[in-house]
């Protein structure tokens, strides 16, 4: 189910069941029935009881002090970023009438901003939804347009799919970034949409979101096959727009003097003209 209004007990089950006992220094000998810790593992490992720890998972308590959140993403074993999300599971969310589809409107200075920077670059929103994009951007990827989403194109285009030799790893980031953009406004039209869509169709999808990772990967280089120009290799930088809620400007970039940046520079040659920047409505993007 895409809704769940136990947030924090779904993260801490899903994160325990990927904790290896050695790893942790636990003994993992001998017949296990559950995937990772068991749940008093996890307690005694972070100080607490098993019945609190227990409470926790089951969402009988959702007011746990920063010192438990702390002891407890020690022994999953957390990063910061996932950390951060764990935290922020546990702080309690204002409580909001349910939304309807906002009209998303990329601001006019980063259209025209597009059309200038010289990048591949485009705006997205924090379901990863393109809202507006450059030709070089749409020259890099066709789904990098206005109307399409990044998740769908990345997941259920076979063409899309060709572009990443490291698909599992591009999938595993994608997933952890999106979840990270969300955090925990689950209740969103469009959010549960997405899911509900991808749940279905993506047993790759199914299976990384039932993970819960969470990834900060901008600055990461990406690794492209392009059709026309072959393999890149690019970073990806995240960019928010001043005025804009949620809108983030996305830019590739070659390293300079590299193989990358020359078939970069080709790219841009075999783009015959730039076309206008469109952005996209909720309207759009609901029908694409």
């Amino acid at each position: 189910m895409v809704r769940d209004n136990n947030l924090l007990g779904g993260y801490l089950r899903a994160r325990r069941e990927l904790v290896q006992p050695d790893s942790v220094g636990l003994p993992a000998d001998g017949v296990r029935r559950v995937a990772g810790l068991r749940r008093e593992e996890v307690a005694m490992l972070a100080g607490i009881s098993a019945d609190y720890y227990l409470r926790l998972e089951q969402g009988r308590d959702r007011n746990p002090s920063m010192q438990v959140l702390e002891a407890l993403a020690r022994v999953l074993r957390l990063d910061d970023a996932a950390t951060d999300y764990l935290l922020s599971l546990a702080t309690p969310q204002p409580r909001h009438r349910r939304r309807r589809p906002r009209r998303e409107t990329v601001p006019v200075s980063i259209r025209q901003l597009l059309d200038v920077v010289g990048i591949p670059a485009f705006v997205e929103d924090r379901y990863f939804d393109v809202l507006a994009a450059n030709s070089l951007a749409r020259a890099l990827s066709p789904n990098l347009h206005a109307g399409q989403n990044r998740l769908t194109a990345v997941f259920l285009d076979p063409a899309e799919r060709a572009m990443y030799p490291d698909w599992d790893l591009a999938t595993a980031n994608l997933v952890g970034s999106f979840r990270k953009a969300v955090g925990t406004d689950t209740d969103d039209p469009r959010f549960v949409q997405l899911v509900g869509e991808l749940s279905l169709a993506s047993p790759r999808f199914r299976q990384l979101w039932a993970r819960h990772d969470v990834r900060t990967c901008e600055g990461v280089p990406t690794r492209m096959q392009h059709p026309q120009v072959g393999d890149l290799v690019l970073n990806r930088e995240k960019l928010s727009i001043g005025g804009a809620k949620g809108q983030l400007l996305v830019v590739y970039h070659a390293e300079p003097g590299s193989s990358s940046a020359e078939k970069m520079a080709l790219l841009a040659s075999l783009t015959i003209s730039a076309a206008p920047v469109t952005h996209a409505t909720a309207a759009d993007i609901a029908a694409a």
